[in-house]
């Protein structure tokens, strides 16, 4: 991973600005030459676009999925206007290529798919207000697509196949072209199928050109759980063991059509589905119940497994920011840094009142942010898999010993004070008001182990539901948890507030919900179109615990 000190930030931002003005002036549809933060494993150059014609909008011709009349498509005005308000900056220009690669995993070589051949992919940077720029080309042997996750963008670039765009055909690719208007920490990875569970992931990270905080470097810290190519597994065959699936994995498994699990028998050990990947008893204190459902060999921070750590150095004395970013299909980490105490700053790119803890839970696809004042020595950065009695490791060192910690290291702050998300109190600057709802949905969450059949309300996914809001309004979700699992619950295209009598308001897109439990969310209906709303346990959403808030028109 890059390693960015603040003066380089700083620097690169105010020449990116300068840089971009020429840009800005000449409308939203123009490309630039690649800036400071612009570039891609195979060197940046200008995006190619897709060509324009009779009925293209912005470059591309719009997509108009399945569904029930009356609401607001992911490229119709409502949605142009509200790209329009959020102005026009310089573009940051990016080329992604998704392709069959080798992965070096401490000495085993695994086939997977990847980013330009690097996992984690290529952080990808932007200031706020610039427009965000990439080409994904599409060198797999399937469909694929590419998600921002958190960010508040203009529909038709979300990134989900067959409800904002058609899949991109192999061989073929897509120009993604939005305004990134609010800083954070946000996470690309691919919305189609169980893709999320290979490699097929990468930091973006929005810089604040009025950043407040003080800290000297800065430390992308990505989780992951790997399974893929490991012993003739793949993502596609360890769900199919879930949904307990006979014979050869079906063509479309793990695809957005997936609806029910099937009856039958789990596959056994050497089948045509791998080895038995299936998670039994594995339990959890803080999630209260089972950790996840996929006992995957190798848990990963920044694409290294524990005997084989990346080492972050630093001096004694640093201010050093922590972006963690839960790139995981399965596993929430409990992560915690040796010898320190760290001041929780953001989460899901939003500020909070600063708080210190030693340790957090994250849940997948969630991000914090953190500060850590770097003592001197080496120091473990573990995170470990919430009840799976595994862990991944990354360490800090700030002296000259070249020594390691043991892969099985357990710093005393795991078990220390812990910060729930609920208890965050958000920055006054992203703090909601007190109104009440103009609309109130209520969500149960369905299903179990036995026949796995994850839903919202008993229904599995369709690219025809829709739960309808209206523009302007400010909306409230009451998610009910009648499973015996936890679930990371993400809403595409908005921030939401987590109320209810134990939220703090903290500003979030990705929010844990525990056993039997319920979660409130308050979010303002201001970014018009068709949005996702999932479980981000990869394999619970792709069993069919999925659903979409449409905007009426």
């Amino acid at each position: 991973m890059h390693t960015y000190t603040r003066r380089t930030l700083l620097n690169a931002s105010v020449t990116a600005a300068a840089s971009g003005l020429l840009t800005a002036c000449s409308g939203a549809d123009s490309h630039s030459e690649p800036g400071p933060h612009s570039g891609s494993a195979q060197g940046a150059g200008r995006s190619s676009g897709s060509a324009r014609g009779p009925g293209t909008i912005d470059g591309f011709r719009p997509f108009v999925p399945k569904g029930p009349k009356g609401y607001v498509n992911p490229s119709d005005p409502e949605v142009l206007a509200a790209e329009r308000k959020r102005g026009s900056g310089p573009v940051r220009t990016y080329r992604f290529t998704a392709r069959e690669t080798s992965f070096d995993l401490a000495g085993k070589t695994v086939r997977t798919w990847a980013y330009s051949d690097r996992i984690p992919g290529e952080v990808v940077r932007a200031t706020a207000g610039d427009i965000l720029d990439f080409t994904l080309v599409n060198r797999l042997p399937v469909g694929t697509t590419m998600h921002s996750h958190g960010v508040r963008l203009r529909c038709d670039m979300d990134g989900v196949p067959e409800l904002t765009q058609k899949t991109i055909k192999p061989g073929s690719e897509f120009n993604y072209r939005f305004v990134v208007s609010h800083p954070g920490t946000y996470l690309l990875h691919s919305h189609e199928g169980m893709q999320l569970d290979r490699g097929l992931y990468a930091p973006l990270i929005i810089d604040d050109p009025r950043e407040p905080l003080s800290y000297d470097k800065e430390w992308v810290v990505v989780l992951d759980d790997w399974v893929d190519g490991l012993a003739g597994s793949t993502p596609d065959a360890v769900l199919a063991q879930l949904q307990k699936v006979k014979g050869p994995v079906p063509k479309r498994m793990g695809g957005m059509d997936m609806g029910r699990g099937h009856g039958g028998h789990s596959a056994p050990r050497g089948s045509s589905h791998g080895p038995d990947r299936i998670l039994r008893g594995g339990l959890s204190r803080m999630l209260q119940g089972m950790g996840g459902n996929v006992d995957y060999p190798y848990y990963l921070i920044n694409g290294r497994v524990p005997h084989a750590p990346s080492v972050f150095r630093a001096r004694p004395g640093d201010r050093i920011r922590v972006r963690f970013i839960n790139a995981g299909a399965d596993t929430a980490f409990r992560v915690a840094l040796g010898g320190h105490e760290m001041t929780v700053t953001h989460t899901d790119g939003y500020p909070v009142e600063h708080r210190a803890t030693e340790a957090l839970v994250i849940g997948m696809a969630e991000r914090y942010d953190v500060v850590i004042t770097a003592k001197d020595g080496v120091f473990p950065l573990v995170a470990l898999a919430e009840g799976k009695d595994a862990r991944a490791l990354a360490v800090l060192n700030t002296g000259k010993s070249k020594d390691l910690p043991a892969p099985s290291v357990h710093p005393d702050e795991l078990d220390g004070r812990f910060m729930p998300a609920h208890k965050l109190v958000p920055a006054d600057s992203v703090a909601f008001s007190d109104d009440k709802p103009d609309r109130e949905i209520q969500i149960k969450l369905t299903g179990n182990m036995k026949w796995y059949d994850w839903s919202f309300d008993r229904r599995p996914y369709s690219v025809e539901q829709r739960h309808p809001v209206r523009q302007g309004e400010r909306v409230r979700i009451t998610f009910f948890n009648r499973t015996g699992m936890w679930h990371p619950l993400h809403l595409h295209g908005h921030t939401f507030a987590i109320t209810g009598p134990d939220g703090g308001g903290a500003r979030k897109d990705t929010a844990i919900v525990l056993p039997q439990d319920r979660l409130v969310v308050d979010f303002y209906a201001d970014n018009p179109g068709l949005w996702m709303l999932h479980c981000h346990n990869q394999y619970h959403s792709e069993s069919g615990m999925m659903t979409i808030l449409g905007y009426r028109k």
